[in-house]
């Protein structure tokens, strides 16, 4: 449980956020699923079936918005099988070394689908929540360090091997150290009032001389 509470800060929790962008994106991965039961008039939805429905037991592969939908814990319509990027295998490479992964090619939402996957039922859910996490805190020191030394710097070579959630982050970083330059130098930008406020006192004047 505590596990989720970090996942949840990071602001990589199970339900997204229908208003961003990466989260539109993140809904349209596609996962290996199994049909627990028969879909009737659904065989277009296969693009290797020639018959009208799915049959139970089908193997195929399903957007994330889609297999939420259909999935039931109560009513086993739908089961899905693990992507192999969160599979043990690839979780002992991670508990090993998470830095010399390149998640953006593993899958470019690597946090987000992993923190999706969680809404499944599986046995595997704490590893893979855990493994989310450990990643998460094993690559954050040196994607935040690589955001601060690249200052006017080509930095596609950095970035390339990042997941979205990563990327972010180094925006972030180099946002903020360019700020700071442009503070040190004295060039950073003065507060100004809000053209609201502006505009709220000449009315305000304008009401007295009349």
């Amino acid at each position: 449980m505590a596990i989720l509470h970090c996942l949840l800060f990071l602001g990589i929790g199970m339900e997204e956020n229908l208003f961003s962008l990466d989260d539109i994106l993140l809904s349209h991965e596609r996962l290996p699923c199994r049909t627990e039961s028969a879909f009737p008039r659904l065989g277009f939805l296969e693009k290797s079936s020639e018959t009208r429905d799915i049959p139970e037991g089908t193997k195929m592969e399903m957007p994330l918005w889609l297999a939420k939908g259909l999935y039931e814990r109560k009513r086993r319509v739908l089961s899905m099988e693990l992507p192999k990027v969160y599979r043990e295998g690839w979780r002992t490479v991670f508990g090993a070394d998470p830095t010399v992964v390149d998640l953006h090619k593993m899958g470019p939402y690597y946090y987000g689908l992993g923190s999706q996957l969680l809404h499944f039922d599986s046995p595997e859910n704490p590893e893979i929540a855990n493994t989310i996490l450990q990643t998460f805190i094993g690559r954050f020191r040196r994607t935040m360090d690589s955001s601060q030394n690249a200052y006017n710097e080509d930095t596609s070579a950095l970035v390339e091997r990042l997941d979205c959630l990563e990327r972010s982050l180094f925006k972030a970083g180099q946002s903020g150290l360019n700020s700071f330059q442009l503070w040190e130098k004295g060039r950073s930008s003065h507060l100004t009032a809000s053209s609201l406020v502006i505009n709220y006192r000449k009315r305000k004047i304008t009401d007295l001389q009349a």
